[in-house]
């Protein structure tokens, strides 16, 4: 699947990056207790991390509110996913086990203070996947229950039009426990180097796999 950064959001967020993970022949399943318990003592070890800071004076969470502002949208109105995880765990509203794919986005989203989608393949339309702006008027059905404005939010958009964002993904998409092709994408913070992004998917995708099974492959794109 081929991968396209548009110039338009090039223009308005010069620093943008993202890495693209494609997985063939994954199992996905009730997640494993090794990653069922990093992800829960993670959880409880940024609690009290968060105690005596703001979630916003975070690194990558600061880094990731300036990328939405670049784009056009108010990062205080419109939080992208990581923030939202981060924000949950300071309310000690921790993260309950879902499946083995969106429990290790959640662990690594949280560890790393970026967001990550993850996708069925076998949902998507059409040869190439575009990371874009939304455009006036677009919007989808997210997972967070609600009808999503997509305007001036960077989204993953397919053949027929977007699935994915940093804010929120669509139902449409979602990985479950049907899924046996994903698409994996890591919005990546732009003060990484690529040796940086470069071992951080890496080490995405290991585990991924170790869990899953299967074949990955990645790619990074992103504005020159």
């Amino acid at each position: 699947m081929e991968i396209i950064v548009s110039n338009k959001l090039c223009s308005a967020v010069p620093g943008f990056s993202a890495a693209v993970i494609q997985y063939k022949g994954v199992q996905v399943g009730p997640s494993p207790q090794m990653l069922k318990g990093r992800l829960q003592l993670f959880q409880e070890s940024l609690y009290f991390d968060l105690e005596d800071s703001k979630v916003t004076e975070l690194e990558g969470i600061k880094e990731w509110r300036a990328v939405f502002k670049q784009a056009g949208r108010d990062p205080n109105r419109f939080r992208h996913s990581a923030e939202a995880l981060y924000r949950r765990v300071q309310k000690q509203n921790y993260l309950q086990s879902i499946h083995s794919a969106v429990d290790l986005n959640n662990f690594f989203s949280l560890k790393y203070q970026l967001p990550i989608g993850a996708y069925d393949q076998d949902k998507l339309s059409g040869g190439h996947v575009e990371l874009r702006l939304g455009h006036d008027g677009e919007a989808y059905e997210g997972i967070n229950g609600r009808e999503n404005s997509l305007n001036s939010l960077i989204v993953s958009a397919d053949k027929s039009g977007p699935f994915g964002s940093p804010f929120v993904d669509s139902v449409k998409t979602v990985v479950t426990t049907e899924t046996t092709n994903v698409l994996q994408i890591l919005y990546l913070r732009p003060s990484l180097d690529t040796a940086e992004k470069i071992k951080l998917t890496e080490s995405l995708m290991e585990m991924f796999l170790q869990i899953h099974g299967g074949e990955g492959s990645y790619t990074l794109a992103g504005c020159e």
